[in-house]
């Protein structure tokens, strides 16, 4: 029997605040074996393919009022394929486009990059500026066949991504 860590992140959005890092957080804090039980106000998608990615297998029950609780069962090994795709080897070229995205609200940076993106010729790479990993656009350039490298800058707030369109 799987014991559970609870995460109620419906305050925190309520409140406009963004809830991933208290998820990943709760993720990091957890005992081997242990789940994470989480309380959202929507069913949360995007975060399936994350949590995936560390190991766990998920199951969304409606709770009512437009509630949702999601179980994060941990499987014991994350899914295969879901890490950032780089070509490390590759030298990439100067980027073409650049980004400033760390100021505005969530949609809106993964929306941004994912037009700019549709710009670039094969080859091409854009890079921008965050103000916290884009955990939800990586799926979603995943699907579009764009490669990507990623990390925080070591002012350790600016999260630096850059995006090579499929040659």
């Amino acid at each position: 029997m799987t014991e559970y860590l609870d995460v109620d992140v419906r305050p925190i959005l309520r409140a406009g605040g963004e809830p991933f890092s208290t998820i990943m957080a709760a993720v990091e804090n957890a005992k081997p074996g242990q789940g994470i039980r989480l309380y959202a106000p929507f069913k949360p998608v995007p975060l399936f393919g994350v949590m995936a990615g560390k190991g766990f297998a998920h199951s969304a029950t409606e709770i009512g009022g437009g509630d949702w609780q999601v179980l994060f069962t941990p499987t014991g090994a994350p899914a295969e394929g879901l890490a950032p795709k780089a070509q490390a080897s590759a030298k990439w070229p100067e980027s073409k486009v650049r980004l400033d995205t760390r100021e505005l609200d969530p949609p809106e940076p993964m929306i941004r990059i994912l037009a700019a993106a549709e710009t670039l010729g094969a080859g091409e790479t854009l890079t921008a500026f965050l103000s916290r990993e884009p955990v939800f656009l990586f799926p979603q350039l995943e699907k579009r066949g764009y490669n990507w490298l990623g990390g925080f800058l070591p002012d350790g707030v600016t999260y630096e991504l850059t995006v090579r369109a499929p040659s």
